[in-house]
């Protein structure tokens, strides 16, 4: 037996990540407050067909005080042996005959059960003439007949035939609820797999708990299951790309852009999967940003970029020029911004932080290198005219972009005053680690160690946009990666 049927949700207790509805139908049961007709309406693997049998399950068994004839009608839905409860597919008996027939059988009483279930599966598929046909049963149906309507498609619902249910949105089922239901038929099965496959799966099938389960036990068969083994059978999604591209946005590096577009190509990753990928980071820095009041045209600049491009890949022979000429497109400047590009910041697995480099360690002997010069009197313009080399030195890239967005306004003998327009950009900069690094590259270049003061520019928050594009993802791109 398939996983997916040997753990299929029996009872309401065992279904995952639709609490909401569990609730409310589980109530409505304890309460004898049960509808003659019910919508179920989400997208696929969410668990509708198996709320459905269980919601079936309590209607046909209910008040029944005989538990071996409970019993046999809960196998009998369990192994569809049952005559009271007929599971129609909405995609091949969608005419009028085919509910016309329907509608006959309604009139016969239960055989065994307290009440005959109905339970059409896909009901988006039924023709007009058919849903028509439908209608006058759903409003006034038998007292001993209930119908439990099905679908992926709410939109193609008539809204006569919803009217007359009690409708349920079955909601994506979150990660984590997937990752511990796997682990959970996992340890069961003694099937070894890594966490980060699991997650891997998770992410892959969108919240559908089925293709989870299915994906899982197309694999079981393996010694251990790894990430590689998953993504040899998923693809990759190319997630370990998303900083990168992102970073050479920020940098207006079209040469570093396109070479993410080839390691996808070497990688065989698909092209659409990436940019959805790139959607999600873009979406939860457009909702930070939108939170902490922030500006957003550059944001929804690439959002509205990405889901052109994604537009254009699915007509196009050559998906990889669709990508090159997005990814070029927002690298290039235009009228209505400056030199500086939104920033997004994506969480990955924790690196080790680039070295210091040489000009900046105290140790160095080295003489200085060509550009960079030592400067025996400090004053406002040298540090001006040296700041992009500050910048360029300075690591790891979430400081060095949040510095990017600062701007040098006051230098004395003991500190570097530099201004903020974003308190995220002032914060980040502000933390120790951080600023003893700027600090260092500081001195490396001119020879003199000097403290680093951040201060939050509140005229300029309110009279230049472009100086907060750089927005702080940490929190809900953990989840996505």
């Amino acid at each position: 037996m398939s996983l997916y049927r040997k753990y299929r949700p029996t009872s309401f207790a065992d279904v995952v990540g639709q609490d909401h509805i569990v609730s409310t139908l589980e109530s409505a049961a304890k309460q004898n407050k049960l509808a003659h007709a019910f919508l179920f309406a989400g997208s696929r693997g969410t668990g509708k067909t198996s709320v459905a049998r269980i919601l079936a399950k309590n209607l046909m068994t209910n008040g029944i005080e005989d538990a071996a004839l409970k019993q046999q009608i809960a196998q009998g839905i369990e192994t569809d042996s049952v005559v009271d409860l007929l599971e129609i597919d909405g995609a091949s008996n969608r005419g009028i005959d085919d509910i016309r027939e329907l509608i006959e059988k309604i009139q016969f009483s239960p055989v065994v059960a307290r009440a005959k279930v109905y339970i059409i599966d896909e009901v988006h598929m039924l023709t007009k003439e058919a849903f028509n046909a439908l209608l006058k049963t759903l409003e006034e149906p038998p007292r001993y007949a209930y119908f439990i309507l099905a679908t992926t498609e709410l939109n193609k619902i008539p809204a006569t035939i919803q009217s007359r249910c009690q409708c349920f949105p079955f909601r994506r089922i979150r990660e984590e609820d997937i990752i511990r239901r796997l682990q959970y038929i996992a340890d069961q099965e003694k099937i070894s797999i890594d966490r980060d496959a699991l997650r891997a799966i998770a992410h892959h099938v969108e919240g559908g708990m089925r293709d989870a389960i299915s994906l899982l036990d197309q694999m079981r068969s393996l010694e251990k299951i790894t990430l590689q083994e998953v993504e040899q059978r998923i693809g990759s999604t190319g997630l370990q790309y998303v900083e990168e591209v992102f970073l050479a946005l920020a940098d207006q590096n079209a040469e570093a852009a396109l070479q993410v577009v080839k390691k996808l190509e070497d990688a065989g990753v698909s092209f659409e999967s990436f940019i959805r990928q790139m959607l999600s980071t873009a979406r939860a820095a457009l909702r930070t940003a939108v939170e902490n009041k922030q500006p957003i045209h550059e944001i929804t600049t690439i959002i509205d970029t990405l889901l052109a491009a994604v537009r254009n890949l699915r007509v196009s022979p050559v998906p990889g020029i669709v990508l090159e000429a997005a990814l070029l497109s927002l690298c290039s400047p235009t009228e209505t911004t400056t030199d500086a590009k939104p920033t997004i910041k994506v969480e990955t697995k924790p690196k080790a932080e680039a070295p210091v480099p040489k000009e900046s360690a105290e140790e160095s002997t080295e003489p200085p290198k060509p550009g960079i010069i030592e400067v025996p009197n400090l004053n406002l313009e040298a540090v001006q005219e040296q700041w992009n080399t500050v910048v360029k030195n300075t690591t790891p890239a979430a400081v060095k972009m949040s510095l990017k967005n600062g701007r040098v306004t006051a230098v004395d003998d003991k500190q570097i005053t530099i201004s903020f327009a974003s308190d995220f950009h002032k914060s980040t900069v502000a933390k120790t680690d951080a600023s003893l690094q700027v600090e260092k590259v500081i001195e490396g270049i001119f020879k003199k160690h000097i403290r680093v003061h951040c201060v939050l520019d509140t005229e300029s928050t309110t009279n230049n946009t472009t100086d907060t594009d750089a927005v702080n993802l940490a929190e809900a791109a953990a989840e996505v990666f």
